[in-house]
């Protein structure tokens, strides 16, 4: 549910797709907002929309729908929409990137709330998962739990916002500079990590 994260989607793609293939990619949740059913405040309503339309005005090629301020009450809560990828994880490993992509779909394309499990529900579906499965497992204790475990990692990982990046390499972690326009500067500094490393090794 970050829309930075969205707008990183882009360059990410690209940048996975140059990575030097003895790289490993896995996805760590930052959990950012915990579960709540109060109505988000004007303030953070407001600096949203400002995130927006920096986002729209700096990454080429991102829009939002606007009509989700209207049309919606914006809830503060990125919970149940993580639990939603783990969900979708334990049903289908493969179901974990297009989970994502069917929620940044539901919120910034079609203007609906996915802190709400009636949407996460409907994107479950949309991508072909079980729903009946996936709605026992959006709110079990066992998913309440690896969720938690996710965020703790994020937090040892040194990632406090998002979205970000971190190069595990010889038994060191190294944050690595989001660009969400050029792909090449973000390839460029993992391979500088990687060969600095490799030398002092």
């Amino acid at each position: 549910m970050c829309s930075w994260c969205y707008a990183f989607s882009r360059s990410w793609t690209a940048l996975q797709l140059a990575l030097p293939k003895n790289i490993e990619v896995i996805h760590v949740l930052g959990g950012l907002a915990p579960d709540t059913s109060e109505p988000m405040p004007p303030s953070m309503q407001k600096h949203i929309q400002q995130a927006w339309r920096q986002i729209e005005q700096t990454v080429p090629g991102v829009q939002f729908n606007w009509d989700f301020w209207s049309q919606n009450q914006p809830i503060r809560s990125t919970y149940p929409a993580c639990r939603a990828i783990l969900a979708a994880r334990k049903q289908r490993e493969e179901a974990m990137l297009p989970m994502l992509h069917a929620i940044q779909q539901a919120y910034y394309r079609r203007a609906q709330n996915p802190s709400l499990s009636s949407i996460l529900e409907k994107c479950a579906g949309e991508i072909g998962l079980n729903t009946k499965i996936f709605s026992e497992e959006l709110n079990s204790p066992e998913t309440i739990q690896v969720l938690q475990r996710e965020v703790q990692l994020a937090r040892r990982l040194g990632a406090h916002s998002f979205p970000a990046l971190r190069l595990l390499h010889n038994g060191s972690v190294f944050p690595v500079k989001v660009d969400y326009v050029n792909s090449q500067t973000m390839l460029n500094e993992i391979n500088m990590i990687i060969r600095e490393s490799s030398r002092k090794a």
